[in-house]
Parts: structure tokens; sequence; C-alpha cells
């Protein structure tokens, strides 16, 4: 399988339009084994993804240490690897984000991934203060002069940081949630990315998987899987569960959206094809918990483009449904 690529932004980088989220492999959604995580990247990688993302919370370090293990043995063309740092701090705080924190959360994953240098670092969703520092962001170069990073992003919840953030130089890319549910990106900052070379990568595009469609009102999930632990907000920002959708008018609209779907994809196929429609999608990372969904997950890639009638009416789903809920919020 090949997988077609994408400029990310002004790093020089084609990178998968399909990349693999490594949240799922490392914590947060359920049990998932050593060795089925180490699978499930290998799978990913067979199919010819080349972008991961990680972070240094994901099972405290579990997920960098798998992509350490998987690429140690790989065989293929090395993968760019992204992670993020900055939610270690306890109390999460923007006073906390200073050059100097960053720089020993940098040094860990450094290890954690077994590198020399971190292809791409991202600040982890810090709270918005903190697109407002710009002292902050000019002490962050010193990580790459000192090799440490290739290149920095931001990782955000909100499209007002997003704005913020791109206009610092040193910032590469974009980390931003884009879905069926989700779909202010694709307004102003989708322009202004593309106007400055910004590399989006978009996540939680399935919207935990209620976009799989194949989720009920019966649905039930682990303790220990955000989806039952962060359903109001409990843990961190809501918008990251179900794209902080209410979980029944979700279903109403996924039910809505199940005619639209082409007789030889899945669900989950035509939402993270519905994505990359848009070309200002740098790479899309959907997260996987077994070597089926990543294989599956890369086969969106191959899916002929949406029509207008299918933009149009997936525009009237959200309109009438999802948009209230979430529009002026993220």
């Amino acid at each position: 399988m090949a997988i077609s690529k994408r400029d990310f932004g002004r790093t020089g980088w084609s990178v998968s339009s399909i990349g693999f989220g490594a949240w799922a492999i490392g914590g947060s959604w359920g049990d998932v084994s050593e060795a089925d995580a180490k699978n499930t990247l290998r799978s990913a990688l067979e199919t010819d993804v080349n972008f991961i993302d990680t972070a240094d919370v994901y099972g405290d370090g579990r997920s960098e240490s798998i992509i350490r293990d998987v690429l140690s043995e790989w065989q293929g063309q090395r993968p760019f690897v992204a992670t993020k740092a900055g939610r270690r701090l306890d109390p999460h705080v923007a006073d906390g984000y200073t050059p100097e924190t960053i720089e020993a959360f940098v040094d860990r994953s450094l290890k954690n991934l077994g590198v020399d240098c971190i292809d791409l670092l991202q600040l982890h969703c810090p709270p918005t203060e903190v697109y407002y520092r710009p002292a902050l962001f000019d002490g962050l170069s010193q990580l790459v002069e000192k090799g440490k990073i290739k290149f920095l992003g931001v990782s955000v919840e909100k499209v007002e940081e997003a704005l913020k953030a791109i206009e610092y130089p040193n910032v590469a890319s974009v980390q931003i949630i884009y879905n069926i549910f989700r779909q202010r990106p694709q307004e102003l900052f989708f322009r202004e990315a593309r106007a400055k070379k910004i590399a989006v990568i978009v996540r939680v595009p399935l919207a935990s998987g209620l976009l799989s469609g194949k989720m009920t009102k019966d649905t039930t999930f682990a303790a220990d899987d955000h989806r039952s632990f962060n359903r109001h907000g409990e843990a961190f920002d809501v918008g990251e569960t179900f794209a902080g959708v209410p979980y029944e008018v979700a279903l109403e609209a996924v039910d809505q959206l199940r005619p639209l779907v082409p007789k030889n994809a899945t669900m989950a196929q035509f939402a993270l094809r519905w994505i990359l429609m848009d070309d200002a999608v740098s790479v899309v990372i959907p997260g996987a918990r077994n070597p089926s969904q990543a294989v599956s997950n890369s086969g969106a890639d191959a899916l002929a483009d949406l029509d207008s009638e299918t933009l149009s009416a997936v525009d009237s789903v959200y309109n009438n449904l999802i948009k209230k809920h979430v529009h002026n919020r993220w």
C-alpha cells in the first residue's frame, strides 16, 4: 500500500497524508498490551505511514518507549516522530512553561525515544496565556540551536491559540482538532496556515471513535479510558473526548451520516477522507489499538474525493445538529 505524500509546511518534509497517533498505545484508552501496541505501530509503518505523533505523558513515557523499540528493529525508511511536552507540569499553569522546564522534558523524551534530536517538539496544549508570551517562544529557539530538536510546533485546543502561535516565526506546525464534528478550523485558521506555510496536524479525526459508526447508546468504556473518565472535562479539555459533542447528539448525527458513506468504505475511512479534502491539512493522525484498525485507517488515502453533494450533506448535519454545541467554544 502506498499513501500519498504532502508537504509538511516549510520544513522540507514529505509526510504521509495518514499518520499514526500514538496516544492509544500509551494509555487512557483502556488496556492495550505492549505486544499489541508494537504490532499496531508496525502495521501502520508497513502501510507506508511515515509520521508518528506521541507525547511524554502518554502512559508516562510508555508510548515514546514503544516507538523507540519498534523503530530500533524497523528495516524501512525511518519515519518522522513528533512528541509533545508541557503536560507533565503539576500544576499545569502558564508560569510553568519556561525554556528550562521544557528542555528538561525534552531531555527525558530524547532518552525515551532513543534519539539525539527530536524531529518535532510541540507544546502540549498549554494554557491560552502561554501563547501571549513571546519571550518563551524566543527562548525555545535555543533547543534548535543546541541540536535537541529540529522544529518547534504547538498543539492547541482553540482556533484563537492557533492563530496566535503562528505569529511566531519559529513555530513550524500546529496540531488541532478538526473533523466532521469540529469544522471551525477550516475558516480563518486554515487560510492563514496556507499563507504562512504552516504544517497542520489534525488530531481527534474520528471524534474518539464516534465517527467509526460503531458506538451505540449502550457502549461502555473501561474505567481507565478517557471516554469514561473525561466525558465532562474532569481530567483535561472536554473537547478531546468525543470532540466535545454531547454523546446522544453525536449518535444522532452519525446515523444521519451513514447513508453518505461510499459502499467500498468504512465510516472511519469516510471521515478521514473528509478531512483530507482540505489541502491545508498536512497529515491526519488517527489512533489505533490493533493492527486491523491501523491498516484500515491508511486505506482512507485511496478513497476517491467526496463529491460536492456529499460535502453539502455533511455540512447540513453539522449545521443542524452539531454546530451550536462546539463551533464558538473552540
